[in-house]
């Protein structure tokens, strides 16, 4: 079973807002699946292309992102080889992204609870640049909500991080890496 988590905060405050990424790419993708609210999280298992797999959007908050992240690997014995985070990247110009495995948080406090949470960082990330706004501190950046011109980048891009998301779950990382990552 794949498990795909996008991370963001719940709350209508938190909408288009630049931690919620996560959210929005997952949401693209699932818009037309009925979730439902478990091990603190809105989740939905379903078949891909004939692979079982779990959505997942933690209701946490971002640093407690481990928390669901954790109960719903062990409940379903997921392992982490075969769990995709999306997230954002303040270290990575807007819309630029970024396939890794094994790194370390980089400072990201949901990445932080979620490797605590497994105690690994085996795990894939899908992450998408939001820049770092040096006139603002990093956490009023994170929280702010994305431009006009910004939020019309990610309507236009939808598809595309829909196809990353379905060639990890038909190909695994590897192939993912070596397809989207750009030099």
């Amino acid at each position: 079973m794949k498990m795909i988590v996008g991370l963001g905060n719940p709350g209508k405050e938190y909408e288009n807002t630049r931690h919620n990424v996560g959210f929005m790419i997952l949401d693209s993708f699932i818009k037309d699946f009925k979730l439902e609210k478990k091990f603190q999280a809105m989740i939905k298992v379903t078949d891909i292309d004939g692979e079982k797999c779990l959505f997942a959007k933690p209701l946490t908050f971002m640093n407690e992102s481990g928390l669901s992240v954790g109960k719903i690997a062990k409940y379903y014995n997921i392992a982490c080889s075969d769990i995709l985070v999306i997230q954002d990247d303040m270290d990575l110009p807007f819309g630029k992204i970024k396939l890794k495995i094994n790194s370390s948080a980089g400072g990201h406090n949901g990445i932080k609870s979620i490797i605590n949470a497994l105690s690994s960082n085996s795990f894939a990330r899908l992450k998408v640049g939001i820049a770092h706004d040096k006139d603002n501190d990093a956490i009023k950046h994170v929280l702010g909500p994305f431009s006009k011109t910004e939020m019309e980048f990610f309507e236009k891009n939808y598809d595309h991080f829909q196809e990353i998301i379905v060639s990890y779950i038909r190909n695994g990382i590897d192939v993912t890496m070596n397809r989207y990552n750009t030099k």
